[in-house]
């Protein structure tokens, strides 16, 4: 990434508190790929739930005041790990991973001309649409298995008739 290793860790932890506050971020696909796992290791902590995750966190991550403006005056409305820790640990207990999801822009930024990629976290609603490849083959490999065994009898039964016949013949 070109840079120290505080400069990345700086830039981890604030891309994933930005990703915690709005559960969207547009970023370049580096940094994204960078952030990704970082984040799904801290919403399975979450998950988790008990007090020496959330220490943990605070640790990993920092805990960085969530301000929003109210007529023009800042006022605080939680943390980032009060957040991850009451809205996001409980939105994803059914989910055995894959929080979040890296979509692809058609846009590039300006000055470097760097691939910009949206960041975000799935919805609670939704649903993984990817199938295990294993079951497809094991399927496939078992209908041409049935194939061949029914190909195999069939030639087994017609081996069995022409020999029949020969000795009723002879």
């Amino acid at each position: 990434m070109g840079r120290t290793k505080e400069h990345r860790l700086a830039m981890r932890r604030n891309l994933v508190a930005s990703l915690i506050q709005h559960e969207t971020i547009s970023t370049t696909v580096e940094k994204a790929k960078e952030v990704k796992p970082f984040a799904e290791k801290l919403i399975t902590l979450a998950k988790k739930g008990t007090l020496a995750a959330r220490r943990r966190a605070i640790s990993l991550l920092g805990n960085r005041d969530i301000v929003s403006e109210e007529d023009g005056q800042p006022v605080k409305t939680g943390t980032v790990v009060g957040k991850l820790f009451s809205e996001l640990g409980p939105r994803y207990l059914d989910r055995a991973g894959g929080y979040t999801r890296i979509i692809r822009l058609s846009m590039r930024r300006l000055g470097d001309n760097g691939q910009l990629v949206l960041l975000q976290l799935i919805g609670p609603d939704e649903v993984s649409t990817k199938r295990s490849k294993t079951k497809k083959r094991s399927r496939k490999k078992s209908e041409k298995a049935s194939e061949a065994l029914e190909t195999n009898k069939h030639q087994e039964t017609t081996a069995t008739s022409e020999q029949l016949e020969q000795a009723d013949g002879s």
